[in-house]
């Protein structure tokens, strides 16, 4: 893009230069947010009963199954972290800068995650008491965890931007090169979370469903499972501290990557005055770059102000409630009608939240801009296009992927009708209808990109993934409460409270079904314009003006980065795999020794037994695939070089992207089409019990890893190899297999299959992930 010359003063705050001026609203706002996630947690969570001591027992073996877990993930990551921190400050030679960033990201990181599984394991019995009373305090309480876990992750995360910069500040690109660090640390803990939790939750559920639901056709969280209790550990570990890692790490790399590209802001907006030289027009430029710098601590602080409000927004009454009307054919349509009556209210009261924020996050962007830039100035107006058009797109995302894994919507619905000819049909449709919702994201960001990139560019593509996340407080906590409500259900089921009870959890969880579908959509498009940004500012870093994909190597590095995702897929849903397969094991073995299905077993189900199965499994495999991402980067740099790195990083980008929306939704479609059939939307003879939910069954089973593991860590993987870059953007090679260090990356690339060489020759040593059928032959 070229120059835009303006005979307009840019910046209009003399003082902006002041660290202070930079940072207030942001630092005011966090303080802010800190204060409501005390009234949050206390008032709408802690100050509530959690009901029967049956309810507390439950409760309290999945709050410590998910403790567990997680600390024994951070023992294993402090490690990691520690070896980075070394790896940084040896290759970079920024040990104060850059080094101590990333360990304050990693921390900070990682410290969001268990703030957000606390609260959840503290929100779920409470949630199932609440619903005795009534649907509005069914979701006051779940809700308020969730606003607990989405606040928690903008606060901390703008602290901690505010706190590395106003110790080290800047105002140019390799002034500010230490805040990658920053990033870096959030992406590497975000990855490890995403992946470990994503194992854990599908390794339980995929268990408990093929053994319990399928094989011995007991209900969902039947107490008489022993899989139940780590299946609902892994909703908290996975779905609430995976995703609020995820997008801790989108939310602060959106930040990094505005301040990175504040001098091309300076360029794309340069000031053209001809009554001063050129040192004037110096110092004219030096304040542009402090008010390009400033502009998204304002954008993202005053987001949260906006998010604070949607969340106090999201409340209803308990007029709309589900009744039991019998089994004929009438009473079940009237059932359903007032199942999806209770969707639809529910799903309004979300919308109003995030509606409203948005709104407001719109019109507090267009006075920042106004305040920095002049109401009458063209660039106010330039920038201000950026941020609505980033809002957009992330609602727009959400919107498309409603559409497309809803079961109120016709692509879900076809996959549930599918279910009459068998598990075939349901996963041939599944995979058709994951595939063509690309089409719409996809557009979506293109245009995104290419308006943004007109208006602004570069600098306008990191502005707009600010802009997207600036709502992020209130948008996560509709995503974090439905794995609350989950739990929550689990807990009535197992405690065997009343039907209305279920009925009313059961409401909240579906609707849970669809937020996480929505997030999980908006998580995506954060992550690609996040990754988009990044890209530019390794660029820059690197010296890089164009990247040139009809060079050999720079060819051959995309077509490499473009199979890194599928790969990196592949290594996760196999790891699920055989996670699940020990725990299908253990299940069984617990069902015929103790008798668990007939009325009088010999003992309760061992549910620590399974709960162990799951936390080893998914520690170590996670390594593997970990590992990978962050070696990628580093051996194709220093073998080919920065430009072929950038050309691996496009590769990852476009086709993380597709694979990612792709896993997502096919997922999300296949979960809700079993739904459909469960709400007996098919027939009252196509319901639970029959060959129709069978089939659905299974396609539900072989997406709850697209949707819950793979999908979702596939965002992390392209964030995190793009921050990585730009962390190491100065030390790479500007050529291929330079003779100075091409030697490092044969050191990386033997390092990574050693340990994957280890893993697995452990694996089939000791029999790891193999079923035993009874015939004496143990298979994998």
């Amino acid at each position: 893009m070229s120059s835009r010359a303006q005979n307009e003063n840019v910046g209009k705050i003399d003082d902006m230069g002041d660290l202070i001026i930079k940072i207030a609203p942001a630092l005011g706002a966090s303080l802010l947010g800190i204060l409501v996630i005390i009234f949050l947690a206390r008032v709408r969570v802690m100050s509530k009963d959690k009901g029967s001591a049956k309810m507390v027992a439950i409760a309290d073996s999945i709050k410590e199954g998910a403790k567990a877990f997680l600390h024994k993930e951070y023992i294993y990551l402090s490690g990691f972290v520690l070896a980075m921190f070394v790896i940084i400050g040896v290759i970079t030679t920024d040990w104060e800068k850059t080094g101590i960033s990333f360990l304050l990201g990693a921390i900070l990181s990682a410290a969001c995650g268990y703030c957000g599984m606390l609260i959840a394991v503290e929100a779920n019995v409470r949630t199932a008491n609440a619903a005795k009373t009534g649907l509005n305090a069914a979701l006051s309480v779940a809700f308020g965890s969730g606003g607990v876990m989405g606040l928690s992750v903008v606060c901390s995360g703008l602290l901690g931007l505010i706190i590395v910069y106003s110790i080290w500040e800047g105002n140019t690109q390799e002034s500010t090169s230490y805040m990658a660090g920053f990033g870096f640390g959030a992406s590497a803990i975000a990855l490890f979370a995403r992946v470990g939790g994503g194992i854990y939750t599908k390794a339980a559920d995929v268990g408990a469903d093929l053994v319990g639901k399928v094989e011995s056709d007991i209900p969902e969280d039947s107490p008489k499972n022993p899989a139940t209790i780590a299946d609902n550990v892994g909703d908290n570990v996975g779905d609430v501290a995976g995703m609020g890692a995820d997008l801790f790490e989108s939310f602060v790399g959106s930040i990094i990557a505005s301040i990175q590209l504040s001098e091309a802001a300076v360029e794309t907006f340069r000031v053209v005055r001809e009554d001063i030289g050129d040192d004037a027009a110096q110092e004219r430029f030096a304040l542009d770059r402090e008010h390009f710098i400033g502009l998204p601590f304002w954008i993202a602080g005053l987001g949260i102000i906006a998010g604070i409000v949607g969340i106090f927004m999201v409340r209803t009454s308990n007029e709309v409630t589900v009744e039991d009307h019998g089994q004929s054919d009438k009473n079940q349509l009237l059932a359903a009608k007032q199942h999806e009556d209770l969707q639809n209210t529910l799903l309004h009261t979300i919308r109003r939240g995030i509606f409203t924020s948005t709104v407001l996050s719109w019109l507090l962007s267009w006075f920042t801009c106004a305040v920095f830039f002049g109401v009458d100035s063209s660039t106010c107006y330039y920038i201000l296009g950026c941020i609505t058009i980033g809002l957009i797109a992330g609602e727009t995302i959400g919107i498309c992927t409603e559409y497309a894994t809803s079961f109120a919507y016709k692509p879900t619905i076809s996959i549930a009708k599918k279910s009459r000819i068998g598990s075939a049909g349901v996963i041939i449709q599944g995979l058709g209808i994951g595939m063509l919702s690309t089409i719409a994201p996809m557009f979506v960001i293109c245009i995104a990109v290419l308006g943004c990139y007109e208006l602004a560019g570069d600098y306008g593509i990191a502005i707009a993934a600010v802009g997207m996340l600036s709502t992020l407080g209130v948008t996560l906590a509709t995503d974090a409460f439905g794995p609350v409500a989950d739990n929550a259900g689990g807990i009535a089921e197992m405690a065997e409270l009343d039907k209305y009870v279920r009925d009313t959890t059961d409401g909240l969880d579906a609707l849970g079904n669809t937020t996480a579908a929505t997030g999980k959509g908006f998580a995506i498009g954060s992550a690609v314009l996040t990754a988009l940004a990044l890209l530019a500012a390794f660029k820059s870093d690197a010296g890089l003006d164009t990247i040139d994909i009809s060079a050999a190597e720079v060819l051959v590095a995309a077509i490499f980065g473009a199979c890194l995702p599928y790969i990196f897929a592949a290594l996760t849903m196999m790891a699920v795999g055989r996670a699940a397969s020990l725990m299908i094991e253990e299940v069984r073995r617990q069902f015929r020794e103790y008798k668990l299905l007939s009325d009088n077993p010999l003992r309760q189900p061992d549910f620590a037994a399974c709960v162990a199965i799951s936390t080893k499994a998914s520690i170590i495999e996670m390594i593997i695939p970990g590992i990978l991402a962050i070696l990628a980067p580093l051996f194709a740099g220093f073998l080919l070089g920065s430009e072929a790195l950038g050309g691996l990083l496009v590769g990852a980008l476009t086709s993380g992207f597709m694979l990612a929306v792709f896993m997502a939704n096919a997922g999300g479609a296949w979960d809700n089409a079993k739904k459909f059939i469960e709400a007996d939307r098919l027939g009252y003879d196509k319901g639970k019990g029959s060959s129709e939910h069978a089939a659905a069954v299974v396609g539900d089973t072989i997406g709850d890893p697209f949707k819950d593991t793979s999908g979702p860590a596939l965002n992390i993987l392209i964030k995190l190899m793009t921050m990585m870059s730009l962390v190491f953007a100065e030390d790479f090679p500007d050529k291929s297999y330079d003779d100075t260090q091409w030697w490092v990356a044969i050191v990386v690339a033997v390092f990574f299959l050693a340990i994957a060489f280890a893993i697995t020759y452990w694996m089939r040593k000791t029999g790891f992930g193999t079923i035993d059928y009874g015939d004496g032959k143990a298979k994998r």
